[in-house]
């Protein structure tokens, strides 16, 4: 059998349709063989069943039996194939990668070309016959590849030269005259420039985005870092402030004692001082006492009326009736509590004023849009007032507001801090906040604490409520001329301030933020005739610091 497989060459026992040594072979009534495998892959696909070769039509699939002498065989040329290339493969180079000519009998050279037609790799010395033989001429050469077979339509042994858009495959010219007849096709290498085109921009996208999420990273970062350096300012004033609570609480404890303390000894010295009279007067009143005793022993009548002159007068005593020993400390605790609340109060009132320095940091310019006003409202040339009027002749354009009478700010926040100030001097009904930019426009606005929108209100002149809970009346010691507006976007959470006393109005926390942000105003109708003042955007006096807005596409 070894002598046997040693006349035979390798393509003796090739099965035609998978392109290598018989696995399994069989013999089908026309005499041809192939692999069992192949065989009964290809009639699974063509119906009637056929040869691949001779193109015989079996009108009943043909049994299939492994040739035992064929199977035999191609086992020994298999074999022998393997020790083969295990003895070449020391020729080759395994690390450099390279193409080996496959006619190079003994040291192998490096291919020059391949071709698809031989489904083999040449040196440049056995190219020579494919420069000069005009049929060879005709072979499609390429740059040295392995795998050749891989470019061989496996059903024509044809060259892989046409891509099939329809089945996003490449095929033979054979294949487009049979299987792929009605499909859309192209030169491959057409195909091959569209899709390396489509690529290198998709890979141009990718690193696009790469560097994006890069830079991404390193304003996060930044961010974080402000973020710290925010936390470490606010921890060290709140430790200032409750340090100069606890001190100011400490000493006002320490004085009501020592008060107390005072009140106390005052009122043991003045018991000790009535103590003293009432023991002189005692002593005195026991003389007398010891006096008219002795006088009452007298028996003789007529000297005891005799002597009875004599006798020394009662000493003089004070009304005690009325003396009353008594520390009273009624108001003492709540005159030093109404002290030590004006001194809390003046250190709230210093770390408000230090808190909206703080948001007043994050100040930004906004200006209103009048594409979103409601018709009813007029919007100053600067773009910084709005008050209400008669009704304008507006386009209805998707951005403007026609049931609710209020404007958007043309500048949008999707992330970071920000803070703003309205004047509302003058002023009897008006609502100021943030709203989300999907907001209805032609709908009436329904507030909730989810969706926004999230105002301040005055209503009736004189009464301040939040929206949502419009129910809860603010109490506000004064009427403020001018608002703040602090939002912290990742926080969730919307500050209200009065500006000009630097008094906290109100805050909306946990809020959902989920889209792009636009203050709000509604300067609100003049039915009654007396809110005819604008809201006014005022310019904030701050000092710069560096604000982080982060938004990623």
């Amino acid at each position: 059998m070894s002598a046997a497989s040693s006349l035979l060459s390798e393509e003796q026992f090739q099965c035609s349709i998978c392109l290598d040594v018989f696995t399994d072979p069989v013999t089908i009534p026309c005499g041809h063989n192939f692999c069992k495998s192949c065989i009964t892959k290809h009639w699974d696909i063509k119906v009637p069943c056929e040869c691949p070769l001779c193109k015989d039509v079996f009108k009943k699939r043909p049994e299939l039996r492994v040739n035992t002498f064929i199977s035999e065989m191609a086992c020994q040329v298999r074999q022998s194939t393997a020790k083969k290339t295990s003895s070449c493969s020391v020729q080759r180079s395994s690390s450099s990668g390279e193409v080996l000519c496959d006619v190079c009998s003994e040291t192998k050279v490096k291919a020059l070309k391949s071709c698809l037609m031989c489904l083999a790799s040449y040196c440049e010395t056995h190219l020579e016959p494919h420069h000069r033989i005009p049929g060879l001429k005709k072979h499609e050469l390429m740059d040295p590849v392995e795998n050749l077979e891989d470019r061989v339509c496996k059903n024509h042994d044809r060259p892989l030269e046409m891509f099939c858009r329809t089945d996003q495959m490449c095929v033979c010219h054979f294949c487009i005259e049979s299987s792929h007849k009605t499909h859309v096709f192209v030169p491959m290498m057409e195909e091959y420039k569209v899709k390396k085109t489509k690529l290198v921009k998709s890979e141009a996208n990718i690193q696009q985005r790469v560097r994006e999420r890069r830079l991404k990273i390193e304003q996060i970062k930044h961010s974080v870092k402000l973020s710290r350096e925010d936390a470490d300012q606010e921890k060290s004033a709140s430790v200032q402030v409750f340090t100069a609570l606890i001190r100011s609480v400490e000493e006002g404890l320490a004085q009501l004692l020592d008060l107390i303390e005072e009140k106390q000894k005052e009122t043991e010295e003045q018991a000790e001082g009535f103590i003293g009279e009432l023991e002189e007067e005692i002593s005195e009143l026991m003389k007398r006492g010891a006096e008219v005793e002795q006088f009452l022993l007298t028996e003789d009548h007529l000297q005891f009326l005799q002597n009875l002159p004599s006798l020394s007068p009662d000493p003089p005593t004070k009304d005690w009736t009325e003396v009353r020993v008594h520390s009273s400390y009624e108001g003492t605790v709540r005159t030093a509590v109404a002290q030590l609340e004006e001194t809390v109060s003046e250190e709230v009132k210093k770390q408000l004023q230090s808190e909206q320095k703080r948001v007043q940091q994050f100040a930004v310019d906004v200006t209103l849009d009048p594409e979103t006003a409601n018709p009813y409202l007029r919007v100053s040339g600067d773009k910084k007032q709005v008050y209400y009027g008669k009704r304008q002749n507006l386009p209805d354009n998707p951005e403007r507001f026609s049931q609710n009478v209020c404007v958007f700010g043309k500048q949008s926040f999707s992330a970071g801090k920000f803070y703003f100030e309205v004047q509302v001097k003058e002023k009897t009904t008006w609502q100021l906040g943030v709203a989300q930019g999907l907001i209805h426009r032609k709908e009436r606005i329904t507030s909730s604490l989810q969706t926004g929108p999230w105002l301040i209100m005055l209503t009736n002149g004189n009464e301040y409520r939040p929206l949502p809970g419009s129910s809860v009346l603010l109490s506000l010691k004064s009427a403020p001329q001018k608002v703040g507006v602090f939002v912290d976007y990742e926080e969730g959470v919307i500050s209200f301030y009065d500006v000009d006393t630097a008094a906290f109005i109100y805050s909306f926390t946990g809020c959902n933020f989920t889209g792009r942000l636009f203050p709000i105003f509604a300067p609100s109708d003049n039915t009654s005739g007396d809110n005819s003042a604008p809201l006014i955007i005022t310019p904030v006096i701050k000092q710069m610091k560096p604000i982080v807005n982060l938004s990623l596409k």
